[in-house]
């Protein structure tokens, strides 16, 4: 929609003043940020143990097809697809006590903490059949229903807590700290943990309990950290201006910063799934399996301090877009010292070349929620409408449909290679193949993810569109003040920006006040 027609639309937001205001005003304490980003412990302790171990433990463990469990893998998210789009409409819709999304947040996660004991715990005395339904089930349910609810609503809370762009920014950035340092958690004290309680079936079993149970009661805490703010100051839509589940997809996927959103998840998460491969490569190639400690520390410690930083550069770069870009040079340039390491069996500088990568990436792990805040605000700047539980769904719908789908494909080419789980000993076809899915595919990925970051201006877009929605109403206020025409009424004059627009040079995130500021 051009800007001509979008002042046009009814509802469409006419004056810039009330997002300048939400910019400057502090809506979090220190605590409800901390609070918030605990959250991602509990998601991440369900998507880490699946995409780092679900594998070698259903081909090494429980003794089934690495193909065959590809396959059920990528029938699963035909089912995700439709339940993103289900629960960011349900999302939208809901009015509680508790809000829109933390109730979604809360009960979502009991049922991933079920399911997720429940995939590593598939009864060794079954017959192969009746295991692959156990997983396909327990999976399928996970994702496409308990997960996708927990995971838009917490997403969503970027939008639905604060208006400010530097509070967003640096929610993501503690929320990031959170995740990867729980990734390092589970990559580090997982292998020695099933060992340590038995090894085999029992020790998956209780490994999982043991994280279901910190995840339950971490999302709790951080539902309960944060309060959302009421619908008025969200600029909520009339009852009778609300869209339909259809007029509400459509406006979605005329968002082109949404696609590209949504395909930079994709992308992210099959580098992870590649990289997650890892257990593979130290256990086959490099001859131990303990090593994936090591390269856990190398690559989160590095990541965890990029997030930490993220917000202050972000500030000083005045924006995200360039960061990102120089962080995706970075990370392209460090994934490729790995692969040529790789190739001259350099231990010490695969370690190097991973840590240089991973700090390359951080600032894109630490502003993708504050770029789907913006994507979502450059909707209601076009439109003068909200969708932001239906825009955060490209969290979900990335995460799940990205990881099953390097989960598949992984899978499939283990298959193809003639990897047998039952081996002590690979043969050379399954040994060069995990060498491309852990060194040149992760390459690969990351070289398009920075192809698609140089498209993602979206920012200096709702810039130029707050900038006319200025124009327009000076234009109007002084038409209405010479008696030539009428200044616009109605919801429009404070309704622009709903959510704050972050980043742009103007408000960017990261305004250098500090994190504890007060409301």
């Amino acid at each position: 929609m051009s800007s001509d027609s979008a002042a046009k639309t009814v509802g469409a937001p006419t004056a810039g003043s009330g997002l300048e205001a939400a910019s400057e005003r502090k809506y979090l304490r220190w605590y409800n940020k901390v609070g918030y980003g605990s959250g991602d412990v509990a998601g991440n302790v369900v998507y880490v143990l699946l995409t780092s171990f679900v594998m070698i433990y259903l081909t090494d463990t429980v003794g089934l097809d690495a193909g065959v469990v590809a396959t059920l893998l990528m029938v699963s998210r035909i089912f995700d697809g439709f339940s993103d789009l289900i629960f960011g409409t349900l999302l939208d819709r809901t009015n509680t006590r508790m809000g829109k999304a933390r109730p979604w947040m809360l009960w979502g996660f009991v049922g991933c903490a079920i399911l997720i004991i429940a995939i590593f715990a598939i009864p060794t005395s079954l017959g192969n059949i009746a295991k692959y339904a156990w997983f396909f089930i327990a999976y399928t349910l996970l994702n496409a229903v308990f997960f996708t609810a927990n995971n838009i609503a917490y997403s969503s809370l970027t939008a639905l807590i604060t208006r400010n762009g530097a509070e967003r920014v640096q929610m993501g950035s503690i929320r990031f700290v959170f995740a990867f340092g729980t990734n390092l958690l589970i990559q580090s004290a997982t292998v020695g943990g099933v060992a340590m309680f038995g090894g085999g079936a029992s020790g998956w079993r209780t490994m999982a309990i043991i994280y279901a149970l910190l995840g339950l009661a971490v999302n709790t805490l951080s539902v309960f950290s944060v309060k959302e703010l009421p619908p008025e100051e969200l600029e909520e839509e009339p009852e009778e201006d609300k869209l339909s589940v259809g007029e509400s997809a459509k406006m979605l996927v005329s968002n082109k910063y949404y696609l590209i959103i949504l395909i930079v998840f994709l992308l992210t998460q099959i580098f992870t799934a590649m990289l997650n491969m890892g257990i593979y490569f130290m256990k086959y190639v490099l001859g131990d399996a303990d090593l994936l400690k090591t390269f856990a520390w190398s690559i989160n410690v590095p990541l965890m301090i990029g997030l930490l930083i993220t917000p202050l550069v972000v500030s000083r770069f005045g924006g995200m877009y360039r960061i990102n870009i120089i962080g995706y040079v970075i990370a392209t340039l460090g994934r490729l010292g790995v692969l040529v390491a790789a190739y001259m069996d350099s231990l010490a500088l695969m370690l190097f070349f991973s840590g240089v990568a991973a700090l390359g990436m951080s600032s894109l792990q630490g502003t993708l929620n504050a770029l789907i805040a913006e994507a979502s605000e450059n909707t209601w700047l076009r439109t003068g409408k909200r969708i932001d539980g239906l825009m955060f769904s490209c969290t979900s719908l990335g995460v799940k449909v990205g990881g099953g789908l390097g989960a598949a494909i992984s899978g499939w080419l283990l298959a193809a290679a003639g990897y047998d789980g039952n081996l002590k000993v690979q043969p050379e076809s399954a040994i060069q193949m995990i060498y491309v899915m852990y060194v040149w595919l992760p390459l690969a990925a990351n070289a398009l993810i920075l192809f698609l970051l140089m498209r993602l201006d979206v920012e200096k877009v709702n810039t130029r569109l707050k900038e006319e929605a200025d124009a327009r109403a000076e234009v109007e206020v002084g038409a209405g003040a010479t008696g030539e025409g009428s200044v616009a009424t109605g919801r429009t004059g404070d309704a622009v920006g709903g959510s704050d627009a972050v980043g742009s040079s103007d408000d960017a995130a990261g305004t250098g006040e500090s994190e504890d500021s007060t409301s």
